[in-house]
C-alpha cells in the first residue's frame, strides 16, 4: 500500500476518533441571569398640601395643594381621590381652613369649609351656636394672666358689688363673685398692639365665645351687672358640654319665663 494512502487513512481515523471524543462530552452549563422586578402595586392620586397651611387661611388652587400618587391600599375614605372627585381642584378653591395643615398632609374636606363670601369666624360656627365677644383686662388679671388661646375652655366668673356680702363687718363695699358658665368654648382673642418702653407688645382685650342663644342672654345680663373673668380649665374638659351652674332662686330674685324655660335674675 502506498505510503500517500496509508496516510489519509490514519488521518480519517483519528478525526474519527476525536469526534467519537467530542462527542462524549457533555456540554458545560450555560449560566443565565435573570432579574427579578419588583411588583407594581396599585396606586391612587390624592390632593395633599405643598407647604404648612394654617388655622384661616383661605387655600387656592395649585399655590397650597397638589395631585400626589399614594399606594392604593394607605388611601382612606376621608381623603380627596382624584379617581372619584376629579374636579376636587376647583370644588375646594377658595376653602377656609378650619384646622390646620402640615406639609405633605392629605387633604381632608372635614377641615375645610366654604365660606361662601362671609368672614372666618361665621363660617366655622357650629350650626345654632353664637359668637360673642366680652371684655378683659389687657393685662391678663381677669383672663388667667394673658394665656387663654383660641379653643381653649373658660368658665365665666362675675363679680359684682353685694351690699349684704359687707353687712356683717360693718362695709358698704362688699362684692361676691358667682360662676356664671362652666366650660364654654374660646373662638378667639382680639388683639391689639401697645407700645411700651419704645418696645410694642401684643396683648388682648376682648375674648370672643362660643355660646347657645340662652347663654348668650345669660352672658350678656351678667357683663352688664358686674365684671367678668375668665378661668381657664384643663385640656382634658374639652369632651364636657357646657353649662349653667344650678343654683336656687334667690330671695330678692326676679323670675323670668322666656319659652317654657324659668330663670332667676339677681336684682342687683
Amino acid at each position: 500500500m502506498k505510503p500517500a494512502r496509508i496516510a489519509v487513512i490514519a488521518v480519517a481515523i483519528l478525526s474519527g476518533v476525536g469526534a467519537f471524543i467530542l462527542a462524549g462530552r457533555k456540554p458545560a452549563p450555560v449560566q443565565v441571569t435573570v432579574k427579578e422586578t419588583a411588583p407594581v402595586l396599585p396606586t391612587e392620586e390624592i390632593l395633599v398640601v405643598n407647604k404648612d397651611v394654617s388655622m384661616g387661611t383661605v387655600i387656592s388652587k395649585n399655590a397650597d395643594f397638589k395631585w400626589q400618587v399614594w399606594p392604593k391600599e394607605a388611601v382612606s375614605a376621608t381623603m380627596i381621590t382624584k379617581s372619584a372627585n376629579p374636579a376636587a381642584e376647583a370644588d375646594i378653591d377658595g376653602s377656609i381652613v378650619r384646622s390646620a395643615f402640615v406639609a405633605g398632609e392629605p387633604i381632608r374636606k372635614d377641615k375645610l369649609i366654604k365660606g361662601a363670601g362671609s368672614g372666618f369666624l361665621s363660617a366655622i360656627l357650629p350650626s345654632g351656636m353664637r359668637a360673642m365677644a366680652i371684655n378683659i383686662d389687657t393685662s391678663g388679671a381677669n383672663a388667667a394672666g394673658g394665656f387663654i388661646l383660641p379653643n381653649d375652655r373658660v368658665d365665666i366668673l362675675r363679680t359684682y358689688r353685694d351690699d349684704n356680702a359687707g353687712a356683717g363687718s360693718g362695709k358698704s363695699d362688699g362684692f361676691a363673685t358667682e360662676t356664671v358658665l362652666t366650660n364654654v368654648k374660646v373662638l378667639a382673642i382680639a388683639q391689639t398692639i401697645q407700645e411700651e418702653n419704645g418696645k410694642k407688645t401684643l396683648t388682648g382685650n376682648t375674648a370672643t365665645l362660643e355660646l347657645d342663644p340662652r347663654q348668650v342672654e345669660t352672658v350678656t345680663l351678667a357683663q352688664r351687672t358686674g365684671t367678668l373673668s375668665l378661668a381657664l380649665r384643663s385640656l382634658t374638659d374639652h369632651n364636657k358640654v357646657a353649662d349653667t351652674p344650678a343654683s336656687a332662686p334667690e330671695e330678692n330674685a326676679l323670675t323670668i319665663i322666656r319659652f317654657g324655660v324659668s330663670q332667676a335674675v339677681g336684682k342687683r
